[in-house]
């Protein structure tokens, strides 16, 4: 049975297609390709169609990823096909706890800095880089990185948990 993630940050064109990209590259690394699938969303439409912001292309491409992502609008019907529904910042944990159907799927929200032990807790936000400079993009980057060993450790441990 596949174990299913989607990352949700507001338009579908910085930060979520950033930690798909990154996870999925994880995953892969770990052999968990069959078990494991990664996707990501915005809480908005605004972007739905387009592609990733080319500043997120070019961070990703300088540091050894691909990227062919098209933006999509998180549905809430989604919740029922998912395992881990993860918020990219404080204000997209609380739409998506909001728009869950159910206490159980409110509860397969997380933040992906909470997967980082070195974050501080008090701040685990990713910062949305869309209206700064390149350094943004490689901050978020380097958060998203980060989180990602985490939150590979803590899937592997839900998927091996399934096949117990």
């Amino acid at each position: 049975m596949t174990y299913r993630v989607c990352f949700v940050c507001t338009g579908n064109i910085c930060r979520s297609p950033m930690a798909e990209v990154v996870f999925h590259a994880r995953v892969a690394d770990a052999g968990l390709d069959d078990l494991v699938e990664a996707d990501s969303a915005g809480t908005d439409g605004w972007h739905e169609g387009e592609g990733a912001d080319p500043r997120t292309v070019a961070v990703l491409a300088e540091h050894g990823y691909g990227l062919d992502h098209t933006a999509r609008q998180f549905q809430q019907s989604w919740f029922s096909r998912l395992d881990l529904v993860v918020a990219l910042d404080a204000g997209h944990l609380r739409t998506l706890r909001r728009l869950a159907p159910t206490e159980r799927d409110a509860a397969k929200v997380r933040l992906l800095r909470s997967y980082d032990p070195a974050a501080d807790s008090g701040d685990l936000d990713v910062p949305d880089p869309y209206y700064g400079g390149q350094d943004g993009f490689e901050d978020c980057l380097e958060m998203v990185e980060a989180a990602s060993t985490g939150l590979l450790a803590a899937v592997r441990e839900q998927v091996e948990g399934r096949a117990a």
